[in-house]
């Protein structure tokens, strides 16, 4: 690190004539200042460390950084002209490539705050800054494999690629901000990014771990318009057409992954909202492999209910909750597990998210006619054992799966329902007759995903959570010593104090008490009343036995779960 003295000092006259300069060419204060002095770079840069009191750095010590792109995102970093890097003397420093911008300063001191970290601010050359973010994006490109991963491709569609490098060397405004929303959603791995026009703005949010976070603001009627118009374009849209909801899918190639979106467009009296649902089918497919009902969450007796379940020879087994919920990877974990290779496994879903070996994966594809429905009664004449619809949406899918299920095969589904004795009434109403009910339905898993606690900086919670944990699970006679704790916020957790989510279920299985009450039609309540008397643990008694063992808070699993009766 350079300490040495100026050559030459910043004066007063030298300031006021940088700043004359700076006005009437339109150049940075720091450009400026070095074409008026006239200094060797060296020169300037120590003359400006001894001004505003900062160590430099040189080149060679800009090199030894690891940089933290987790706290401060590369994109950031490229358009602010700054960086935070740890030195292997464990000092960490935040770098400014121009102390004259006071604003990107005061903005990077207020990121490494929120992140608990105190920096040592120090500045480099921008030449020098520029070439170090050049060679970290360099590095990790070929970290990536982009170009081995695209060679030789001849697919008709080829997805659009966004590495560190399209972003930046892109010279429209409208690209660069809507490819870097797009690589940071994934790097911060949300589920949907959210672009929602006002007026005068539009506001960035990302999905993470199911709850929406604030990302940006981007000022100007005119660039929200654009944004949209150009997220309309990648999705294949009508960009003239603002009256009406569209609906369309892409997908982009970042870090050698192919991703998906579908995106939804909605008009609203300041322009149209954008919706992108994320789906990295790679990943999803990889964690299809090895994914067993043990890592969902469940307890030892519902895993060993659901795969006495699953392997019946016929019969339905329904899973709900509402949208997000996690109901498709909770059926694929229990397909999994009966996928031998001796059966005919199908599946007729919208999307197909993860991709399974020997299993034939049917597409959704309403535009061209291809219905649940339709393709449900389709591949009944392909010989199939095992049968996974993605979805009853209406009667006549319900009655086809009923009819499969009645016929020899053993059907998987979902439905949109409260909890597990909902889909029984759910059924009714999508016209089953009670006695098709009985006949069929062999068991019924609700579920929910609930935020948990982030491992490193969560605490133990106060007395009053105890006392409010105990209100649900004594009468239940589940006694423990019990330890909730309460979220803090750390770097790790973005400070949240939550990382991750984890999943609540109550499973429903069928007995002649049971069916005798479906067949008497009866409401609700006395279902449920009998659902319990034959050993269903609700979900908000889940959650609350989370809430003990430290893992959720009572929060979360008030606002996902339906009250106890």
């Amino acid at each position: 690190m350079s300490h040495a003295a100026p050559s030459f000092q910043l004066t007063p006259t030298l300031l006021e004539q940088a700043r004359n300069a700076c006005s009437a060419q339109d150049i940075a204060v720091l450009a400026a200042l070095q074409q008026v002095s006239g200094w060797p770079a060296e020169v300037l840069m120590a003359a400006l460390g001894q001004q505003f009191g900062y160590p430099v750095l040189a080149m060679s010590e800009l090199q030894a950084l690891q940089p933290d792109f987790e706290l401060i995102a590369f994109t950031e970093c490229a358009q602010r002209g700054l960086l935070v890097g740890r030195a292997a003397s464990g000092v960490t420093y935040l770098l400014l490539s121009d102390p004259f911008d006071g604003a990107a300063e005061d903005w990077a001191l207020r990121r490494c705050g929120a992140g608990r970290i105190v920096p040592t601010v120090a500045l480099t050359h921008p030449e020098d800054m520029q070439a170090y973010l050049v060679q970290q994006e360099r590095l990790q490109r070929a970290m990536d494999g982009f170009e081995a991963d695209l060679a030789g491709r001849t697919d008709e569609e080829v997805a659009a690629v966004i590495t560190l490098a399209t972003i930046n060397d892109d010279p429209s405004a409208v690209v660069k901000l809507v490819n870097s929303t797009i690589y940071d959603a994934l790097r911060l791995q949300a589920s949907d990014i959210h672009l929602e026009c006002d007026a005068g703005c539009l506001h960035v949010l990302y999905r993470i771990d199911g709850v929406l976070v604030p990302i940006t603001q981007v000022q100007g009627q005119d660039m929200a318009e654009q944004v949209i118009s150009r997220i309309k374009v990648m999705a294949e849209l009508d960009i003239a057409e603002r009256r009406i909801p569209q609906d369309g899918r892409f997908k982009v190639r970042v870090n050698g992954r192919e991703i998906d979106f579908r995106v939804s467009v909605m008009p609203n009296i300041f322009g149209e909202d954008a919706v992108l649902r994320l789906l990295d089918r790679q990943s999803l497919t990889e964690e299809a492999k090895a994914l067993r009902l043990e890592h969902l969450g469940l307890g030892a007796p519902a895993i060993a209910a659901i795969r006495r379940l699953a392997a019946k020879p016929h019969g339905m087994l329904l899973v709900t909750g509402p949208t997000g919920s996690g109901k498709t990877t909770t059926l694929y974990a229990a397909i999994t597990e009966i996928h031998t290779g001796r059966d005919k496994i199908v599946t007729i879903e919208d999307p197909v998210e993860y991709r399974l070996p020997r299993v034939l994966q049917i597409p959704v594809n309403e535009k061209k006619g291809l219905t649940f429905a339709r393709g449900l009664r389709s591949l009944l004449r392909h010989d199939p054992d095992k049968i996974m619809v993605g979805e009853i949406r209406d009667d006549e899918t319900a009655q086809i799966a009923v009819q499969a299920a009645l016929t020899g095969h053993l059907v998987f589904s979902t439905l949109h329902t409260n909890d597990a004795p909902s889909a029984i009434t759910r059924l009714m109403e999508l016209g089953v007759p009670a006695y098709l009910i009985n006949a069929t339905v062999v068991g019924v898993l609700a579920q929910r995903l609930v935020r948990t606690l982030c491992r490193q900086c969560k605490e133990p919670d106060a007395e009053t959570a105890r006392a409010a944990l105990d209100e649900v699970v004594k009468p239940w006679k589940i006694s423990g010593t019990w330890q909730p704790y309460r979220p803090v916020g750390c770097v790790d957790c973005r400070m949240t104090g939550f990382l991750g989510r984890m999943g609540l279920y109550e499973l429903l299985t069928i007995s002649e008490p049971f069916k005798e009450q479906v067949t008497r039609e009866a409401a609700m309540a006395p279902l449920r009343r009998q659902a319990v008397a034959d050993g269903m643990r609700p979900l908000r008694l889940a959650g609350a036995l989370r809430v003990a063992e430290g893992h959720t808070t009572v929060e979360e699993v008030l606002s996902a779960t339906p009250p106890l009766d």
